[in-house]
């Protein structure tokens, strides 16, 4: 659209533009009044891009609405121009970035970068407007929809489906099945939304798992009736299919994190799936959890929602408990038809067989597992928390961790015969010596895939051995008889399932200095039991009177979420509180603090130095804490300081943080 050269009216209707500019700084995040140019009125409207002048520069920015009169006394500037042909904010989206701002104290224009992407001009021209009854019916099943079997076996399953079917709201939490397809499962919601004429939205953690819905989704739904949406298409094509989005030409958008943002028309379903995944957790402000803002979009739109999983967190244990979202999950007769046999290494029996199975990382247990699977012609999974060949190392002698001389960061050694090398750094360290006791000899702390894969092959000599990690992720392997050896995440799926899974180093996934050790050791074991037959075996290695191995036996991730959030809140930590972590360097983090305006519940954790931690300023970190009810005033509090540093142009940034995944 051609730019506006010095105007010399106002538009007649609505002159005035409320205008959200496209700036990071918490005091400008704010609406500031333009005129409108007459010869620019027909084409400004709520939602549209625009560029105006700020401060003597041309920035961009988006308009939230056009009203009569200004409440500014002063002389107002003119829009300069829009920018495309078409708003890319709806209502409901702009309340819901405004609303996620809010609550994790961030910016509007944070909210609308992770949401919109970034305008192509090509793209506006290659896409058609919808046909509002063009994707009701689905020709592939003659009107009658998917095959809904699988739900029905899951109590309340049928209940959440027949709301979707009459266009009601229902919120549920769905702890899925072992051995479950659970994309077809995905797939079906989706289908069923779709043909009442409602939106929908699935968000699933990474690339992997988009193509596994997207396959699904090709199944159930005519062609071109859904979208995917990742960074990963390129910025013409991300657009692109974010506008037919956007124009109503599809209704089912499927992708990471950010489709959670995506402006549906007539959203009717949001579906979350594995929200323990990190990945879901965004790592640019406002650091919102896409789990979070699903939740908070169902609110504010009345939309209906399924947070989904093997695996389940506290946060949805926190909902099932509030009421306001309901369990699905399978009873105990249908549960033990589909799981596979669960056993943990160092129980009474086995010792008894086996007096090195409380010690040894691969005890006879584990090796007769994954024999009788291979002679089965069945492939058996190995995973190991880490990849790389010895990820950590120590003396040999007195088992000082070994670590570099330059920046003392952690040795690794990426083969048997290699150099030791810092992680952090990347310099050798061929010359490394004990600084206790002169020894130059080294030893694992910890053995990673490549190690692991190294083991199993003179294990099981003429088998296939495959390493799925790091940079070579397998994404399926073929059917007969082949051991993979994956980290988590990096599974691969495996026609027919897994005849066998051994789950390696059970105590490096519960050692780990975190609050959500225990629930991330559960998710991740949780996932990779699932891809294993219902006639399969499992080998955990780790001691059977964890509580989380225990849940993981009886399949009972529920009850394994209540037993987390009731000792968070024994502890006061989310989500049972909020909490707030504030990083920057300690004369910085305490002016902010100086500046900040604490609710009555407020908590003052202490602060730490941050975990390797090598900029020239050295960083800390401090928490606060406040009871749940106090949240939005924390984040309104943490807001206006933010926004007082901004104005006087502090010379260093304060990272505020709410809720964040890790607290290391």
């Amino acid at each position: 659209m051609a730019a506006a050269s010095r105007p010399a009216s106002a538009a007649s209707s609505l002159p005035i533009a409320r205008v959200a500019i496209d700036s990071p700084l918490p005091h400008l995040d704010r609406p500031f009044d333009y005129l409108v140019p007459e010869d620019l009125s027909d084409h400004i409207v709520a939602g549209s891009r625009v560029r105006v002048r700020f401060a003597g520069r041309l920035i961009d920015g988006w308009v939230l609405e056009r009203v009569q009169a200004s409440d500014h006394d002063g002389r107002l500037a003119f829009l300069q121009r829009g920018i495309g042909s078409e708003p890319v904010l709806t209502p409901d989206t702009a309340v819901l970035f405004r609303a996620v701002a809010d609550r994790w104290a961030g910016t509007f224009a944070d909210v609308v970068r992770l949401a919109v992407p970034p305008r192509h001009a090509r793209a506006e021209t290659a896409v058609a407007l919808a046909d509002p009854g063009s994707d009701r019916t689905d020709p592939a099943t003659g009107g009658t929809g998917p095959d809904l079997a699988g739900w029905q076996r899951y109590r309340a399953g049928s209940a959440f489906v027949g709301q979707l079917e009459r266009g009601g709201t229902a919120r549920a939490i769905w702890n899925a099945m072992p051995s479950e397809d659970w994309p077809l499962r995905l797939a079906e919601l989706a289908a069923v939304a779709r043909r009442a004429g409602r939106g929908v939205i699935l968000v699933v953690p990474d690339a992997r798992d988009v193509a596994r819905v997207d396959l699904a989704l090709s199944t159930v739904l005519p062609a071109e009736s859904h979208v995917t949406l990742s960074a990963g298409l390129g910025p013409e094509a991300r657009y692109r299919r974010w506008l037919s989005v956007r124009r109503g030409a599809a209704r089912v958008v499927l992708g990471p994190r950010s489709a959670v943002y995506a402006p549906v028309t007539d959203l009717g379903l949001i579906i979350v799936w594995d929200d323990g995944d990190d990945l879901q957790a965004e790592p640019r402000a406002p650091y919102a959890h896409a789990r979070d803002v699903a939740v908070l979009r169902s609110s504010l739109a009345g939309t209906s929602l399924l947070i989904g999983g093997f695996g389940q967190t506290a946060e949805s244990a926190m909902l099932l408990r509030s009421g306001w979202a309901r369990l699905i999950s399978a009873d105990r007769f249908t549960l033990r038809s589909a799981c596979p046999r669960i056993t943990a290494v160092g129980d009474d029996f086995e010792i008894g067989r086996d007096a090195a199975a409380r010690s040894a990382r691969l005890p006879a247990l584990s090796f007769r597992t994954a024999r009788a699977s291979l002679e089965d012609g069945l492939p058996v999974l190995v995973q190991v928390p880490r990849r790389g060949y010895l990820p950590a190392v120590a003396c040999v002698k007195d088992r000082t961790p070994a670590r570099c001389a330059t920046c003392n960061g952690p040795l690794t050694l990426a083969s048997a015969e290699g150099i030791p090398t810092c992680r952090w750094c990347g310099r050798t360290a061929g010359d490394w010596c004990c600084p206790v006791c002169g020894s130059r000899r080294l030893r694992a702390m910890a053995v990673g895939s490549s190690r692991t894969a190294e083991e199993i092959g003179r294990a099981f000599p003429g088998v296939i051995t495959r390493i799925s990690a790091g940079s070579r992720v397998l994404d399926t392997v073929p059917p007969g008889p082949s051991v993979v050896v994956a980290t988590p995440g990096a599974e691969p799926v495996v026609e027919c399932g897994y005849g066998a899974a051994l789950l390696l180093d059970g105590w490096s996934m519960l050692s780990r200095p975190d609050l959500r050790v225990a629930e991330e050791a559960f998710r991740r074991w949780a996932n990779a039991i699932a891809l294993v037959g219902p006639s399969g075996s499992v080998v955990i290695n780790a001691h059977p009177s964890l509580p989380s191995v225990q849940a993981l036996i009886r399949w009972d991730a529920a009850g394994h979420a209540e037993r987390e959030l009731a000792d968070r809140a024994e502890l006061g930590f989310p989500p049972v509180t909020r909490l707030a972590a504030i990083t920057g360097t300690p004369s910085d983090v305490a002016e902010f603090l100086s500046l900040v305006e604490l609710p009555a519940s407020a908590t003052e954790l202490g602060s730490v130095p941050v975990p390797e931690d090598r900029s020239e300023d050295d960083q800390i970190r401090l928490l606060l804490r406040v009871a749940r009810g106090d949240g939005v005033a924390l984040a309104e509090a943490l807001h206006a300081a933010a926004a007082i540093r901004s104005a006087r142009k502090a010379p260093r940034p304060v990272r505020t943080e709410l809720d964040p995944m890790n607290l290391g």
